[in-house]
């Protein structure tokens, strides 16, 4: 299989890290504050990678695992999800260095994959 150059990018946040202990402990007022600064800046982030950006993809909301056991609610630390081109991995991962949701937002991480592309082998 091959990779078109187009990416996905999951971003993680671990809701009980020290980062997410000291957003959940900010006023209203310093959370309303630090909003306004971070939806500025993913603003400019999107609009410096408007023409990489494939699908702006949004926030994650609750689990449900199926598995042979059935369905269940699970907790892991998917939060949110963007699809971009770029012409190297490399090159799709350092789009998200400094990104707003982890220099101002409580985000961990981002896990940058290619998509892979192409007919299924024959068999």
């Amino acid at each position: 299989m091959s990779t078109d150059g187009t990416y996905l990018a999951v971003f993680l946040s671990n809701k009980t890290s020290p980062r997410w202990r000291a957003w959940y402990a900010m006023s209203e007022d310093e959370k309303r504050a630090k909003d306004q600064e971070g939806f500025a800046a993913l603003k400019a982030w999107d609009e410096k990678y408007r023409d990489a950006i494939v699908y702006e993809g949004g926030p994650l909301g609750k689990t449900k695992r199926t598995s042979l056991e059935g369905v269940a609610d699970v907790v892991n630390e998917l939060t949110v999800f963007v699809v971009v081109r770029a012409p190297s991995h490399e090159a799709a991962a350092k789009m998200f260095e400094n990104h707003p949701h982890m220099a101002i937002f409580p985000c961990d991480a981002v896990d940058v994959m290619p998509l892979l592309s192409g007919p299924p082998p024959e068999a």
